[in-house]
């Protein structure tokens, strides 16, 4: 399944709520939750500026799915995220039987950048999605994001982006 224009949109959506995130104080993080409609029915930003390092916009969707949606429409769900999801998330995600995955950067563009800029490392490595949940659907990156993501990830370098 190639990326549509209905899923640029959703990910610029989830640009937006990373923006939002960085203006916040946050680290650059957003993702929102689309039903098989394709209508968004969760959205969230990181949130990890409140001293919980596992406040992080994939994880607030698996536990909004898990309250709110049957398993079969979790199914067939997709998450859009700024960023490729850390080992957590993709591990709650394939846990709760989330679907589709698609994110505007990955986890090795995000580490490439850090490393240019000699920010500090993650904690947690930064391995792909299916590294962690070998049988789910994941489309990404989207070339198109990559300046604005990086351009939002350097301005969090000053303060301690540690997500991925």
């Amino acid at each position: 399944m190639a990326v549509s224009g209905n899923d640029i949109i959703h990910l610029q959506r989830c640009v937006d709520l990373a923006r939002e995130a960085l203006l916040a104080g946050d680290e650059p993080f957003g993702s929102v939750l689309v039903d098989d409609s394709g209508r968004a029915v969760f959205e969230d930003r990181n949130r990890v500026g409140t001293g919980d390092n596992t406040r992080h916009p994939e994880l607030a969707i698996v536990e909004w799915a898990v309250e709110h949606l049957s398993p079969d429409a979790r199914a067939s769900a997709t998450v859009y995220t700024s960023g490729e999801h850390c080992p957590m998330c993709a591990a709650a995600h394939a846990w709760v039987g989330l679907g589709r995955i698609v994110y505007a950067v990955s986890s090795a563009q995000l580490n490439a950048w850090r490393a240019e800029w000699n920010a500090p490392e993650s904690p947690v490595a930064g391995l792909p999605i299916n590294a962690v949940a070998p049988a789910l659907l994941v489309e990404g990156p989207v070339e198109m994001f990559a300046d604005e993501m990086a351009a939002l990830h350097r301005s969090g370098v000053d303060g301690h982006s540690s997500h991925g």
